[in-house]
């Protein structure tokens, strides 16, 4: 599975920690974000992409995942790739988030797992990745110029995607 960078698209954002909201996703500004995150996905799509990239964080990552199994269901002509930055990735993660993510995994087209055990570069290694097999990036960011959505964002930027930011401040 080698897909033309053009239809390609990955995704960067925030985990709860950094959400206005936390993890309380009935909250109106996550249910706004998860709308906006729905229509940058559509977007992606009416512009060729089908093939989406997600990091399989909490959060952003989860809620990105998501969005793109709904449309999966509503076009059928696209494929979730969950890129797994090592196998232990949602070890410690509460019970009700694991089985959101293996839900997930069950349901996406293609597993990457980018190294086997964690260190504390395989996250990076996970966000090169997917910016380097893709053409596109979709992105939920603070505006704060640190952390790995920055950190992976800039690199997209360097690498020359195509860049859809929705501004986290945009939905508080």
């Amino acid at each position: 599975m080698n897909p033309d960078k053009k239809t390609v698209c990955c995704f960067t954002g925030h985990r709860p920690d950094k959400l206005p909201w936390g993890t309380d996703e009935e909250d109106t500004r996550c249910i706004r974000l998860k709308q906006s995150l729905y229509r940058s996905i559509e977007e992606a799509y009416l512009a060729g992409c089908r093939h989406f990239i997600c990091g399989m964080a909490r959060g952003c990552d989860l809620y990105f995942a998501e969005a793109v199994l709904e449309l999966r269901e509503a076009c059928g002509d696209l494929n979730l790739e969950c890129a797994r930055p090592c196998k232990t990735q949602a070890d410690s993660w509460p019970e009700a988030e694991q089985a959101r993510y293996r839900s997930i995994l069950e349901r996406c087209n293609y597993e990457t797992l980018v190294q086997h055990s964690y260190d504390r570069f395989c996250m990076m290694r996970r966000n090169r990745y997917m910016v380097d097999r893709s053409g596109r990036l979709i992105a939920v960011y603070n505006g704060v110029p640190k952390g790995g959505t920055f950190q992976t964002l800039a690199y997209a930027m360097k690498k020359g995607l195509s860049a859809c930011i929705l501004n986290l401040e945009d939905f508080c």
